[in-house]
């Protein structure tokens, strides 16, 4: 019986070993100081940055993360940063926005030859703990091996956000801007 034990617990521990292999084997990009841009502007302008957006892109199979701490976006008045957290994102109940899906076509990617290239990403794009399927477009920009993603995209804020004044002082949708250089 022990010696099945034993066995059983090499075995398991070789297929662990050849599945981290495999996994390290796959180029992993990453960046901790990725930027997101978005202007809800209509009657008063209102934009914000956040300069801390982490995320992770996957070469072979085109997965790609991002995760954002609401209460690292900075606005040009306190005020705003307020009740952007305490009235719209309730970033105390819902701290993190993230995006988790797969490049779809990450093939026509050449990660070996500088150059720019278009990209497509789908995925679920979670804000204030309600979620949504999304297409989003971008370009992704290799310089010496490692890209650069850059994508511009709307928001439709009553997908994700409660708020009175959403379509009279804070326009329908936000306008985002993504820039991430990864290592």
């Amino acid at each position: 019986m022990i010696k099945r034990i034993i066995a059983t617990s090499i075995l398991a521990s070789l297929l662990m070993l050849g599945l981290n292999f495999q996994i390290s084997a796959q180029k992993v990009f990453s960046t901790k100081s990725g930027q997101i841009n978005f202007d809800v502007s209509a009657t008063v302008e209102i934009k914000a940055v956040n300069n801390q957006v982490d995320s992770k892109m996957v070469q072979k199979t085109g997965q790609i993360i991002f995760s954002v701490l609401i209460k690292s976006f900075k606005f040009v008045n306190a005020l705003m940063e307020d009740h952007f957290n305490e009235n719209y994102m309730e970033s105390s109940k819902f701290p993190k926005a993230n995006f988790k899906g797969f490049i779809t076509n990450i093939s026509e990617v050449n990660f070996e030859k500088d150059g720019v290239y278009n990209a497509t990403a789908k995925g679920t794009l979670t804000i204030g703990g309600k979620s949504k399927e999304v297409n989003i477009n971008g370009i992704i920009t290799i310089e010496k091996g490692n890209p650069i993603l850059k994508s511009n995209f709307k928001v439709k804020l009553t997908d994700f956000i409660k708020g009175s004044y959403i379509g009279s002082q804070i326009a329908e949708e936000a306008k985002v801007v993504v820039t991430c250089k990864y290592e």
